[in-house]
């Protein structure tokens, strides 16, 4: 598949090497000159120029793309650039640069298949570092909804009971539901919850301190650096 990146920067680079290295054509667009010949350097077909410059973008050959996406740190450039991309068929992934702009372009325009806010993907490592082993975010699906994944530990209030037992608060419901050593399932509700047994949970951020007491247990301790967590 070939695909355009507007924008080298960290996110851009990254992405394009991803891509490469997984058989993909790549292609990017950049005007910073010293990025430009580092890139050309490593073998990328690079244009450098404005990515909101539709001459720029259409000399990428964007009828052959399969889609664009626009990781500059200009939101401008990125929303031109989705927008003349889905006009001749590509896939449209744009970078946001903060929450309630990745929220606007979300509700309101027609030309982004998806929005990406890089800074909050290193929140959620950082914040699954901090939580220690029994509590990971995988997603934030909305400004104030999460996906996490939690496991029960012998501190867990709901040890040994099963998860039509279980009573979470708020909105908050159980997706999936896996062993300790098993793959994850769609829940059963006569499934019952035992040590290293784990659930993936969806949840507003409000009560995510709720379900992690009810699941995790309020006295379970959080692995530390030096034993690697578990």
């Amino acid at each position: 598949m070939r695909f355009v990146i507007v924008g080298a920067g960290r996110v851009g680079m990254r992405t394009a090497r991803v891509l490469r290295e997984e058989g993909h054509e790549v292609a990017l667009v950049e005007p910073d000159e010293t990025k430009v010949k580092r890139l050309r350097s490593e073998g990328f077909e690079v244009v450098q120029g404005d990515g909101s410059d539709e001459d720029v973008l259409l000399s990428m050959d964007l009828e052959g793309a399969d889609g664009l996406a626009a990781l500059s740190g200009d939101l401008m450039v990125n929303v031109v650039a989705c927008m003349i991309a889905k006009a001749y068929g590509c896939r449209t992934v744009m970078r946001a640069d903060g929450d309630y702009r990745e929220y606007v372009v979300r509700k309101y325009s027609q030309d982004v298949d998806e929005v990406i806010y890089p800074e909050r993907l290193g929140a959620i490592v950082a914040k699954n570092a901090l939580l220690g082993g029994n509590i990971h975010a995988i997603a934030d699906i909305a400004p104030t909804l999460q996906l996490v994944e939690l496991t029960v530990t012998d501190h867990s209030p709901m040890h040994g009971y099963t998860l039509s037992e279980l009573e979470l608060p708020g909105s908050a419901r159980v997706l999936a539901f896996g062993k300790a050593d098993g793959r994850m399932e769609l829940p059963e509700p006569d499934q019952s919850m035992e040590t290293g047994d784990r659930l993936i949970v969806i949840a507003d951020y409000d009560v995510l301190g709720d379900v992690r007491a009810i699941i995790v247990g309020e006295d379970a301790p959080v692995p530390s650096a030096a034993t690697g967590g578990a």
